[in-house]
């Protein structure tokens, strides 16, 4: 399957030059292209709205810098799915293990990368829509620090956790992309430190002991931390509670008044919104002050490592009862960054004719070019 959106494919001329000249970008469906309307995966959402008058700030950047874009991607509806699946459009190709699938929301942005279509590709990350596909097709991804890449001309979906992220195939580029998107953020300096987030490793371990081994291995960091400190459904109810309180209030009118058609998975969880109770959400929105203060206590002194997705890859014909776990621990394991706001890249460290291996690192507050380059330095080899 495309990974691009139905009909012709887009093309953006650069508006400007410099260092990204002659580079050609894929911007994921939920991101806003002058004079394109966008569809957020879904057909009642593309036949309800108007095209954007103006390009997304993270899309102006890219084109006046020298790139082009080349496509609009396919995202899993309203950015609501780790898996990569659309019922409508159908499952972007996992160019690398075709047997698998891509990983989601970010799922045609991650395949253009992959197969080569595109040099870089933007995507959204809110509970690891960037992170998963980058793990699945064996790329370089990033969520940045929340807030730093402009959320302006982008589908909200959960603004308290959404970030602008990216794809690419190397380190060198990933920060390429960091220098243009991130050049009026604060920038931080990364602890010399890394420490294992041993409930990650456990999760994975749980799957797949031998690749956490591995991971274990590849990482050549000893020491470990716990972060959920025995209550990882906590910090899992923390999360979506937050996420399906901002999902009510961004997008809870549209549904309500246009009643559009979802895929049954997708539909499921728009369904939850309905049994919100505003007090918990108010409670858990207190409580995550207080996780996120953990977090920042553990990368304030050390960067925090984890496997980037509790299982290598989800097969095509996975049961959905697997599916549904795979969707549970990923979310549980990427609140973390979420939570706290923080950058996280993810590096493929290995890439087996199987499988793919991938390493996940978590960072301070505005230390994603500072991050990217630590990472980069761990793995000389793969930048």
């Amino acid at each position: 399957m495309s990974a691009f959106v139905p009909g012709p494919r887009l093309h953006v001329a650069a508006t400007g030059s410099g260092t990204l000249d002659g580079l050609r970008f894929a911007v994921k469906d939920l991101i806003d292209v002058a004079g394109v309307t966008t569809g957020g995966g879904n057909p009642d959402w593309l036949a309800t709205h108007a095209s954007a008058e103006h390009h997304a700030p993270c899309v102006a950047k890219l084109l006046a810098t020298g790139a082009s874009v080349d496509g609009k991607t396919i995202t899993d509806e309203l950015a609501y799915s780790l898996e990569g699946v659309n019922a409508h459009y159908g499952t972007p190709l996992n160019p690398r293990w075709p047997h698998a699938l891509p990983g989601g929301s970010s799922s045609g942005s991650a395949s253009a990368v992959a197969s080569g279509d595109v040099d870089f590709a933007l995507g959204t990350d809110t509970g690891g829509s960037v992170r998963v596909p980058a793990a699945f097709c064996g790329l370089w991804g990033i969520r940045p620090t929340h807030e730093d890449a402009a959320l302006d001309g982008v589908l909200r979906f959960a603004p308290c956790f959404d970030t602008v992220g990216w794809f690419a195939r190397s380190g060198e580029m990933l920060a390429r992309i960091a220098d243009v998107l991130l050049d009026d953020s604060p920038a931080a300096d990364v602890p010399a430190s890394l420490v294992l987030f041993k409930e990650a490793f456990d999760a994975r371990a749980a799957a797949e002991p031998d690749d956490a081994q591995r991971l274990r291995e590849l990482s050549r960091v000893e020491n470990e931390v716990e972060i959920f400190t025995g209550d990882a459904p906590g910090w899992l109810h923390v999360y979506q509670q937050l996420q399906d309180d901002d999902i009510r209030a961004t997008l809870g009118a549209w549904i309500d008044a246009a009643s559009p058609r979802f895929g049954d998975d997708i539909a499921a969880r728009f369904a939850r919104l309905k049994s919100l109770d505003a007090a918990e959400a108010t409670r858990c929105r207190e409580r995550r002050e207080t996780l996120a203060r953990r977090v920042e206590s553990v990368v304030n002194q050390a960067l925090i490592v984890l496997p980037t997705t509790p299982r290598a890859l989800l097969p095509k014909d996975e049961i959905p009862e697997r599916i549904s776990a795979f969707y549970r621990d990923a979310l549980t394991m990427n609140s973390v960054a979420a939570i706290a706001g923080l950058p996280q890249v993810t590096v493929p460290v290995l890439s087996e004719t199987s499988r793919p291996l991938a390493l996940s690192f978590v960072g301070p507050r505005h230390s994603d070019r500072a991050l990217i380059a630590r990472v980069r330095e761990l793995f000389p080899h793969l930048s």
